[in-house]
């Protein structure tokens, strides 16, 4: 069963109390409920001739032919089924209730954040039993396309987290800014906690928040090549510091040798502070 909207569909009929319209009837220049398909849903408005309207979500039935009121929207009877009297003029409609408009900002408005799953904004295929994708694309000769979420309702200047390609060179997960926002941390969730966290300056910490120079930290340009954290308690590190570092003041550092700093690499160990290679 899918949601399925054609132009130009309007017929007549009796309404069978408050549960189905049988459609008997044409309207000259309108299609019929057919081009809907058997046992798909749509949109309907219906009135009759004392004044008596209901919008809902209907579902079509060849057998009668008959549109099942499936949910009521809206309607003369304060939100309930209505019952009608005579002929029944029955159209596909597109409710104000389920229209999806842009707001006096020119944003999409529509509930994104009810509780009930089934009041949201949600994205589903209409083939049957079929994957969703959702895409951002470019437009002509342009190759960068992004998904964008903003730290403000006004993004002007806003912190942003970003899901984007860059043409041909990469593909990016992206704390980023507009304007004057702000750059923020990082942060990798799971079953309900920060597990690590990226800093600003480039030092990563495994389940902590805490910025580079705190326990558990590879802080920004101490590592090159692979690195591993073994639930067997093996620390692998690469055996060449390929870029300057220096250690952050009030930390110390460790590393499994050999090692070899590269040609024109330097590590600065402040006063205080230690660098063992064992």
């Amino acid at each position: 069963m899918a949601l399925a909207l054609n132009d130009r569909v309007q017929q007549t009929g009796t309404a069978n109390t408050t549960v189905s319209f049988t459609l008997s009837g044409s309207v000259t220049g309108y299609q019929s409920f057919a081009v809907i398909g058997n046992g798909n849903t749509t949109y309907y408005t219906a009135t009759d001739s004392t004044g008596n309207w209901e919008v809902g979500i209907g579902t079509y039935s060849t057998t009668g032919p008959t549109l099942t009121r499936t949910t009521i929207l809206a309607s003369s009877n304060s939100g309930s089924a209505v019952t009608f009297s005579g002929t029944v003029n029955v159209w596909v409609d597109y409710p104000a209730e389920k229209a999806i408009n842009q707001n006096a900002s020119g944003y999409v408005s529509y509930d994104f954040s009810n509780a009930t799953l089934t009041s949201r904004l949600s994205f589903q295929t209409s083939t049957v039993n079929g994957n969703t994708g959702i895409y951002a694309l470019p437009n002509g000769t342009a190759t960068a396309a992004s998904w964008q979420a903003s730290s403000t309702a006004d993004p002007t200047n806003a912190s942003k987290i970003l899901i984007a390609t860059n043409g041909t060179t990469d593909v990016q997960l992206v704390s980023g800014i507009n304007g004057t926002g702000t750059y923020l941390p990082m942060g990798f969730w799971n079953n309900g906690a920060e597990k690590a966290r990226l800093s600003v300056s480039g030092g990563f910490s495994v389940g902590t928040t805490t910025d580079a120079g705190a326990n558990n930290i590879l802080a920004a340009g101490s590592v090159t090549g692979s690195i591993t954290n073994a639930s067997n308690g093996i620390h692998i590190n690469s055996q060449t510091v390929a870029a300057s570092y220096a250690i952050p003041s009030g930390s110390s550092a460790m590393s499994a040798g050999p090692i070899t700093v590269a040609s024109g690499v330097t590590v600065t160990v402040p006063s205080g502070s230690r660098w063992v290679v064992v």
